[in-house]
């Protein structure tokens, strides 16, 4: 269905429908269109929750914009894969309605932002960019969630217990329930499963070494210990600033354990576990830690009076999980899985308190992409806050005219975080801009990179 509609004060040509698989997609037009497209997987959410000027500025700036919505089964039916394909679809319908675009940027958040990585790596021939704002990639960040809750299970439920809540296997991390107490989007848990973690984090928070031993965990997954919205971001030389920052942090992840949408990722694969750490030495986990919490966990386990490398030992001590081959085998193909190597320019953006994707996973990419030789097509930027995917509209103006102008020169302009941000303002959306250098955020290595043969 078309219509003419005009929306703060920017007037636009509007197309609503339904795919064969029952999603539902939405184009716009703007009057003044550019010419470029932009396609997203959340369009149709996007243009109507607290991310809506994102979109509203792209239209304004003469962009039309086509996407979908997740499926309403994507819990249990989650298919990157097969959302690609939905967005070819649409991209279909845009052709024959309004003509082929001169360019189509391929731009998403969170599952959206997993997407254009792997529309640009496999299904580049209808895209000319992409932008990606806070990309998971699915076995990877199973995996970072899977090391951080492993060792708080194996490192705190002890004061759980002491505290009288109930048995240590009442903290359970993967084969998670299909029972309702997980949020229809996947993402969320309510319940006893949550009840039990947020016990067990404030009966850890009481004493120094519960206090210790939760930054241990947050270290050896590469966790950012900034992920709780409305807390300060702490000061990486403050090992008890770190510490309640750790706490408060793990109070927000409480409502998923074992990993954000864990069901969702299980799902896929028919209940098929896709992360392990069967062959992990945690050890090694330690020394490839980011140096800042390295310091941090060190000097709170010396006031503890704790021996780090007992505790360490403690977590390589304890059962360990297998992957399914099978969900092995799902995800390591076209569109599930990225290895590094785009067919065309690619700019990744990730907020360093990202709750739901740890920022580490950046550097795994970005490692690939260096190994692959093509650094020449991927430029990250990092943006300081919280939350997820809640990037200011001067925030994604400023990616969108990065990617316009490598596509219009062949050259990348500068994204330094005070060029980024100059960009950002100047695009007089009203809306904060927040890109910063990572200045000890780092790690030297990311863990959890899966490129199989």
């Amino acid at each position: 269905m078309q219509a003419p509609s005009v929306h703060q004060h920017v007037a636009f040509t509007e197309e609503i429908g339904d795919l064969p698989d029952g999603s539902s997609y939405m184009i716009r037009v703007p009057e003044n269109w550019n010419g470029v497209l932009i396609r997203d997987l959340d369009l149709v959410s996007g243009t109507s929750n607290s991310n809506a000027a994102r979109y509203e500025t792209m239209l304004k700036e003469g962009f039309a914009v086509a996407g979908t919505a997740r499926h309403p089964l994507r819990q249990w039916q989650y298919d990157p894969a097969h959302e690609i394909e939905n967005l070819n679809h649409v991209l279909d319908t845009f052709e024959e309605n309004y003509g082929s675009p001169e360019r189509v940027i391929q731009y998403g958040c969170s599952g959206g932002a997993h997407v254009s990585l792997a529309v640009a790596e496999d299904f580049s021939d209808r895209v000319d960019g992409s932008v990606a704002l806070a990309a998971h990639t699915p076995v990877w960040i199973m995996n970072s969630f899977l090391d951080g809750w492993f060792s708080l299970q194996s490192l705190i439920g002890e004061y759980y217990v002491e505290a009288g809540h109930g048995p240590l296997s009442d903290l359970a991390i993967t084969k998670l329930p299909n029972d309702g107490s997980s949020n229809s989007s996947g993402h969320g848990m309510e319940g006893d499963l949550p009840a039990a973690w947020r016990n067990a984090f404030t009966a850890a928070n009481a004493t120094p070494e519960g206090r210790a031993r939760m930054a241990l965990a947050f270290a050896l997954g590469q966790w950012s210990p900034w992920l709780a919205d409305n807390t300060p971001q702490p000061d990486l030389d403050d090992p008890e600033a770190i510490a309640d920052s750790v706490y408060e942090s793990a109070m927000r992840l409480a409502g998923s354990p074992g990993g954000e949408a864990r069901i969702m990722f299980e799902n896929a694969a028919r209940g098929q576990q896709l992360s392990w750490n069967d062959d992990i030495d945690y050890a090694d986990f330690w020394e490839n830690s980011n140096p800042a919490m390295k310091s941090a966990v060190q000097e709170l386990y010396d006031t503890a009076g704790l021996d780090l490398q007992s505790d360490i030992e403690t977590v390589n001590s304890q059962p360990r999980i297998e992957a399914s081959q099978y969900a092995l085998d799902y995800w390591n193909t076209p569109g599930r899985n990225v290895i590094g190597d785009p067919e065309v320019p690619v700019l990744r953006l990730h907020m360093i308190g990202d709750y739901q994707i740890p920022y580490s996973l950046v550097q795994g990419y970005s490692d690939l992409i260096s190994e692959n030789n093509n650094d020449d097509l991927y430029r990250t930027a990092f943006v300081q806050s919280t939350g997820h995917c809640n990037f200011t509209a001067a925030e994604s103006s400023a990616a969108i005219e990065v990617m316009m102008q490598r596509l219009d020169t062949g050259e990348w302009p500068s994204t330094e975080p005070d060029d980024l941000n100059a960009i950002a303002e100047a695009s007089n959306t009203g809306t904060e801009a927040r890109f910063m250098a990572l200045d000890g955020w780092e790690i030297p290595e990311y863990n959890r990179t899966w490129k199989p043969e």
